[in-house]
């Protein structure tokens, strides 16, 4: 397999992780579905639990292996492990890398899963934990205990666009012998990576932009070898959380145009912020791309090629007329998840319990808004025909 270390993106995104060995001369990786593979009887000897031939496919499969060596390529790591969704792999770094009466410290603004992990699940094991403010590294280093053993950030945070300075997160950590995992999914690998920032372990749902076509579940971490195999062989092997051959297959194909289709969702994004803070119906809107943004200069700082495609805002007026507002959009779709072509819509309601942890701004409500790949000015005029026709302008 060629080496692509030194590749641009876009190479690494469509030539990494291929191997020139199928017996018909492929081009592309066929699809593997089968779930054992033969076994050789010449007496060389045979790891039951190997990770990195094919035996059976929980312990791994083609369609996996060149999708990890692709996202290990991408997030610049020594490897990288697919799972079988992005909860999957975030209950993965919990369970494997925090053990009875260790403590984390994570992000009160974070993916919802993971709040009911460290309130509800994990403190069954005896794990402890404590949600901060992680864009305040004061927070952070006040919150860290003896029994500290990993950090979590997400950044991006979902769903406010709240910027944490991974760096500086990183550079705490390690001073404790304390290891930092970043949620990286808003960002995707082509405007973030942690790993060179000094994160141990970045992860992502790759349903989202990784994938970007949403019609495939799948999670993946990337970082050194010797804490990826270890999330392999008790995550993937002795958990099951294995990532189908289909779905690695679908999200691999989804990759060779990730650099293309996340620059058209930070582009149009960059022209909605923008529209959206200019719109006297809009109460306020954040986007790591405008100046107005808390942690823009951050943000600019540590994001390369574009600010990706999540806005958080919201429109002035009663609870009534937020949902009113919905109703009359015509082609932007109100439903969950990110990342894909289409430009989607959930609207978060004031007295959300979950909310008292975000900014101020957001406690009387707002919308999380994944920008599409459409064109922009369609966008602005779906947004623009339904602020009217709600009476908000």
């Amino acid at each position: 397999m060629k080496d692509y270390s030194k590749a641009g993106t876009m190479t690494k995104c469509i030539r990494g992780g291929h191997k020139d060995n199928d017996v018909y001369g492929s081009l592309h990786t066929p699809i593997y579905m089968t779930s054992n593979y033969a076994l050789p009887t010449d007496g060389t000897p045979v790891d039951w639990s190997g990770v990195y031939t094919n035996i059976y496919a929980r312990n791994g499969n083609p369609n996996q292996f060149q999708l990890q060596d692709k996202l290990a390529l991408l997030e610049e790591t020594e490897d990288c492990v697919v799972l079988a969704s992005g909860v999957a792999a975030l209950s993965a770094i919990f369970t494997t890398f925090l053990k009875e009466n260790d403590h984390c410290v994570f992000s009160k603004v974070c993916y919802s899963a993971v709040t009911i992990l460290f309130n509800d699940l994990l403190p069954t094991k005896g794990i402890k934990s404590t949600y901060v403010d992680t864009t305040d590294i004061e927070q952070i280093k006040k919150a860290i205990t003896l029994e500290t053993k990993l950090i979590h950030i997400e950044t991006p945070g979902n769903p406010t666009t709240g910027i944490t300075d991974i760096k500086a997160v990183c550079d705490l950590a390690h001073e404790k012998g304390i290891l930092v995992s970043v949620d990286s999914t808003f960002a995707s690998p082509y405007c973030q990576k942690p790993a060179t920032l000094g994160a141990d372990l970045v992860m992502h749902s790759m349903t989202k932009y990784i994938n970007g076509h949403g019609d495939a579940l799948g999670g993946c971490i990337c970082g050194p070898k010797k804490l990826i195999e270890k999330l392999k062989l008790e995550a993937m092997v002795n958990y099951g959380g294995i990532l189908s051959p289909f779905n690695a297959w679908l999200i691999n194909r989804g990759l060779n145009t990730l650099p293309l289709r996340v620059k058209q969702h930070s582009e149009n994004a960059q022209k909605i912020a923008e529209f959206l803070e200019a719109s006297p119906a809009v109460r306020f809107v954040w986007y790591p791309g405008l100046k107005s943004h808390p942690q823009h200069e951050l943000a600019t700082k540590q994001m390369q090629n574009g600010f990706s495609g999540m806005i958080s805002f919201d429109v002035k007026g009663p609870e009534a007329k937020k949902l009113e507002m919905m109703d009359h959009l015509e082609m932007i779709t109100h439903a969950v998840s990110l990342g894909d072509g289409e430009t989607l819509i959930v609207h978060y309601e004031e007295g959300n319990p979950k909310m008292k942890y975000y900014p101020e701004v957001y406690q009387e409500g707002f919308y999380r808004f994944s920008v599409g790949t459409e064109d922009a000015e369609d966008i602005i005029a779906d947004l623009q025909q339904a602020f009217e026709k709600t009476g908000l302008l």
